[in-house]
């Protein structure tokens, strides 16, 4: 592989609610054996930090390339028709906006529903998603431990998190606004994966229904879940005859295809069915069957409750606080970004070390004398750095490796 002797820049680039309804972004969701697909390409192709963010709010990337559009192919390798849906709907950030963006997704700031306090979790196991697989360095671990600092002051500093701040929630409270004498409406979840895991909590938390059954295509899932709470339990082939005998349909699957077709749809009475799944797991034509309501979670963010208000205005106070750390994350790698430059020094004095004699003082003290002074002086005059770095690479003839970082 030709190296590419274009400066690196970070990166954050996919396709987010902000512009696409969740069937799009369905196309662009990505189980977990195509995420391990593509940072292996990734790292067949010389990069060493890269994070995949997949939710049902958006499928990102963030990371260091040469190229935007190098990282946009890798996201959308499967279909030129992406590629062409990515360039209506995307967005891609570099540099100051990247480093902006990564640290609003990571602190809920630019979630569906203001102070999400759950895409922080997803945003670590991407990282160590990248890790197991050796695309996250010390670039990646710093970065993301920064942006996991910002989001433990936002939520210990503010009440920005205060409310309904995630899909799980959200869907509880539109259950308890519409649904009347909510304890005795009988609930079915299908799929317990963490969206579901943390809905059926909520269900069983505010309120004191007895009656919810959980489905998953992997029974000891939902068995795991069903003990805790002390629910009923169903096979997989039960669905059709519990969506027959439920009130309420909770639908959280992982399926890349809809699960809940209209022929599933025999109901004699009012059927409640809520869709958490991206991409939609439940057809569309459900909705025309008589006496079924049928609502997908983007409709669920738009429901805005008593303390939206009161959040909005902690907005500043957390922009302010990402400012504060963020500053401190690039003045780290302002620093580092001239470890190349310092190696190449040590490199190029490497050979007289070796070859100095018994009579002759050795060099290693002072080489490393020397690279400290260069050191300390390019980051106490950040201003002069960049000359100064020329300026050294010209004088020593000096190889920089900038993809040794």
């Amino acid at each position: 592989m030709s190296r590419n002797h274009a400066p690196k820049k970070f990166f954050a680039l996919g396709i987010s609610y902000q512009t696409a309804d969740a069937r799009t972004r369905g196309n662009f969701s990505l189980d977990t054996t195509q995420i391990d697909e593509l940072l292996l390409e990734a790292k067949q192709q010389g990069l060493k930090d890269l994070l995949v963010l997949n939710t049902c709010n958006r499928t990102e990337l963030y990371g260091w390339h040469h190229s935007a559009q190098a990282l946009k192919k890798l996201l959308c390798r499967y279909s030129t028709e992406l590629e062409l849906q990515f360039d209506k709907l995307g967005h891609y950030y570099e540099e100051d906006a990247a480093y902006q963006h990564i640290f609003r997704v990571g602190t809920g700031l630019d979630s569906q529903i203001l102070g999400d306090f759950e895409v922080i979790g997803q945003l670590k196991k991407s990282f160590y998603t990248s890790k197991n697989l050796g695309m996250a360095n010390s670039l990646s671990e710093r970065l993301v431990n920064a942006i996991i600092q910002a989001s433990k002051r936002i939520k210990t500093e503010t009440e920005i998190s205060s409310g309904a701040t995630s899909v799980a929630f959200a869907s509880v409270q539109y259950i308890l606004k519409k649904v009347p004498d909510i304890d005795h409406k009988k609930i079915l979840l299908f799929g317990t994966g963490k969206i579901g895991r943390n809905t059926c909590e909520n269900l069983v938390k505010h309120t004191s229904n007895k009656h919810i059954t959980l489905i998953n295509r992997t029974a000891s899932k939902a068995a795991e879940i069903a003990g805790k709470f002390q629910l009923d339990v169903k096979p997989l082939g039960d669905l059709p005859a519990e969506l027959r005998a439920v009130d309420i349909a909770i639908i959280a699957t992982g399926a890349p295809t809809p699960t809940i077709s209209k022929a599933m749809i025999f109901n004699h009475k009012p059927l409640l069915i809520l869709d958490l799944s991206v991409p939609k797991n439940v057809e569309e034509a459900v909705a025309e069957k008589e006496q079924v309501t049928l609502v997908h979670l983007d409709e669920l963010s738009k429901i805005t409750d008593a303390t939206l208000q009161k959040r909005q205005q902690y907005i500043p106070q957390a922009l302010a606080i990402i400012e504060e750390i963020s500053a401190e994350f690039k003045t780290w790698l302002e620093h580092r970004k001239y470890a190349p430059l310092l190696k190449a020094i040590k490199d190029k004095w490497r050979p007289a070390q070796e070859s100095s004699s018994d009579a002759m003082p050795p060099l290693a003290a002072d080489v490393n004398k020397i690279t400290g002074q260069i050191a300390t002086y390019l980051k106490e005059n950040p201003k002069d750095a960049p000359v100064a770095s020329k300026l050294l690479t010209h004088i020593f003839e000096l190889e920089i490796n900038s993809d040794a970082l």
